[in-house]
Formats: C-alpha cells, sequence, structure tokens
C-alpha cells in the first residue's frame, strides 16, 4: 500500500457519487417474477451490465481520473485489465481528454479488444500466462510518466464502485424492500468493497458476501484465513476472464475482511445456467464474469427461500461467438 493511499469510507464514497451524478448511468433495480419463484424469495437485480462501457468499472474510472491534476492529465495515464476497466478507464479518459495507454491480455475477448480501441486508447497486448501486466504497465508508466490507474486496490476505484450500492439503498428503500443479502461479483474486491462501505452505516446492513469462479476463489478463502491468501499458479482455467485476479487487493481486502459475511465460489457450468437464465427470462446479455452472483443464487449457494436477495450483473461484454454457445449448449 503507498503512502498516498487511505482505506476509503461511506464519506468517500457519496463524494464520488457527487462527481458522477449525470456522468454514470443511474442502472435500474430489476425484478422477474420467473426468478422469484424459481429461488422462493424476492430478487432485486442490478444490472450493471447497462452502465456506460457495458459494466459498473467506468464509475471507479471516471472518479479516479476526473481528480487528477492539470499536470497528471497531461502526463496521460496506465491501466492493466482483461478488458472491463480497460474499457472503463479509456471511456474516462476520452471524456476528460487524457491519454490512455491500456494493458490487456492478447487472449482477451475481441470485444473487449475492440471496444477500448474505439475509446481512443493505446493498447499494449501480452501473454497473460508468461508475462506480467503490472510490469510492463509499470515500466510504462516510467517510461512516460504516466498515471497509473490500478483495476481495484485504489481508495479512489472502491469508492467509485461504491456508488452502485449507495444507488441499491436508495431504491431498495423506496420499494420497502431492503435486502437481507446482497452477492457481489469479485475479482480483486473493489467493487464488492464499494457496495459493503454503500450499507455500512444500516441499522441492520444486510449480509454482504463475494461470488467468484472456482479455482479463482481468494476472496472466500482469504475471508475465512482471516488474511490474505493466492490462488494457486498454473490452476484449472475459467470462462470468467474478468474474475482472475491472483489475490485480494490490501486496499480492498481492509474494508472486506471487516465487512463482508463471506463468499461463495461456482462453477462454469453453474455460470453458463446463469447466462442462460439472463438472457431466456430476465433478456439480458450477461458475460460470464457478470452472471456468477445470479449462478450463486440459482444452484443454491445461497438460501434465498422468504428472504429479499439483491444482485449485481455486473458486465455484458462478452464475445458474441461464446454466447451463441452457450446460449445453444440449453
Amino acid at each position: 500500500m503507498t503512502a498516498a493511499a487511505f482505506i476509503p469510507d461511506l464519506a468517500a464514497v457519496r463524494a464520488a457519487a457527487q462527481r458522477l451524478e449525470g456522468v454514470v448511468i443511474r442502472t435500474p433495480l430489476l425484478e422477474s417474477a420467473a426468478l422469484n419463484t424459481c429461488v422462493g424469495g424476492r430478487v432485486l437485480i442490478k444490472p450493471e451490465l447497462l452502465q456506460r462501457t457495458g459494466s459498473f468499472k467506468f464509475r471507479g474510472a471516471y472518479n479516479r481520473l476526473v481528480q487528477l491534476s492539470s499536470a497528471e492529465r497531461a502526463a496521460g495515464v496506465v491501466a492493466w485489465s482483461s478488458g472491463n476497466h480497460a474499457q472503463g478507464v479509456a471511456a474516462a479518459a476520452s471524456i476528460l481528454g487524457i491519454q490512455a495507454r491500456i494493458v490487456m491480455p492478447a487472449d482477451a475477448p475481441r470485444i473487449k479488444l475492440e471496444r477500448t480501441r474505439s475509446y481512443g486508447a493505446d493498447v499494449v497486448t501480452y501473454d497473460r500466462f508468461r508475462e506480467s501486466r503490472e510490469e510492463i504497465g509499470a515500466a510504462l508508466a516510467a517510461k512516460t510518466g504516466a498515471i497509473i490507474v490500478p483495476p481495484y486496490d485504489d481508495p479512489h476505484i472502491v469508492a467509485g464502485q461504491g456508488t452502485a450500492g449507495l444507488e441499491i439503498v436508495e431504491d431498495a428503500a423506496r420499494l420497502g424492500a431492503m435486502p437481507d443479502a446482497v452477492l457481489v461479483p469479485a475479482s480483486g474486491g473493489g467493487f464488492v468493497a464499494g457496495v459493503a462501505l454503500a450499507f455500512s452505516t444500516l441499522p441492520q446492513p444486510p449480509s454482504i458476501c463475494c461470488v467468484e469462479p472456482e479455482g479463482f476463489d481468494d476472496h472466500r478463502r482469504s475471508l475465512v484465513a482471516g488474511a490474505r491468501v493466492a490462488n494457486a499458479a498454473g490452476g484449472a482455467p475459467t470462462i470468467c476472464d474478468a474474475l482472475m485476479a491472483p489475490t485480494p487487493g490490501e486496499i480492498t481486502f481492509a474494508v472486506n475482511r471487516r465487512l463482508l459475511a463471506g463468499g461463495l465460489a461456482v462453477g462454469d457450468a453453474e455460470v453458463e445456467a446463469a447466462m442462460r437464465f439472463a438472457f431466456e427470462e430476465l433478456k439480458l446479455v450477461v458475460e460470464p464474469g457478470g452472471a456468477v452472483a445470479l449462478a450463486a443464487l440459482l444452484s443454491g449457494k445461497i438460501d434465498a427461500h422468504g428472504k429479499t436477495i439483491a444482485l449485481v450483473l455486473s458486465g455484458g461484454n462478452v464475445d458474441p461467438v461464446f454466447f451463441a454457445k452457450v446460449i445453444a449448449a440449453a
């Protein structure tokens, strides 16, 4: 953790909401009678796949970049991402007139590579199994003087992502349906940390659970251990390309170890079933990493009977050919 870093709190999330007002899309809370019947409870769906760039990542990226000084903006930014943070940073940089260079895996979904370039960013590809994106990004920043914008372990990123949580709190209150539990996809943990902060001062906050792919459930295991643990190197692959961080962030875990109730892990088959359900019943296109919370609910990893559950569909940037195969597999 750098000397300039701090642990964000609810005040930081509320400040981020003010910066993002009129810039981000306030995504709705949706309900599905079919889903409610299926799980025996009431489900509130936060579709962040309808956000600018197709995922929640735009929130944190804009909150970070809008606070850069004139000199920092002139120097440009460097980020690394499998695709959604890449697009969020590229879009925010485009709006603010900042040059962005993004380090992305060469095997990232084509749609994520193309969309990142479409916002005007320079994309540098790498081999995710043989090269370090952090080292490549740090070298680019050192060479150009650009500001590094990490995908999750940054207090301003966390606070920006937390604005989605504030919207859930406010909209659930209007519905008179404050959730008993909230399910949020997790990679490095910035999104779920921000959402947990948004709920943290309620008189009776719900249970906040992160959801990860099997084999990449470092947050779940870290919460059990009480300390940050890493995923096994060279482990089994997952279709959830957006959720492959090797270990929780320092800043994110400092929040999550205090506020999260636990973690859940889902398999690829469960994720594909959730993607099909979202398409067929909700009429939404969800990428694999964006569907893990729904997968945990549908597969019974959490008991929803007689309860109100809020969950986030965090992204919809899925390769069309892969998506078609998943839907056809039904």
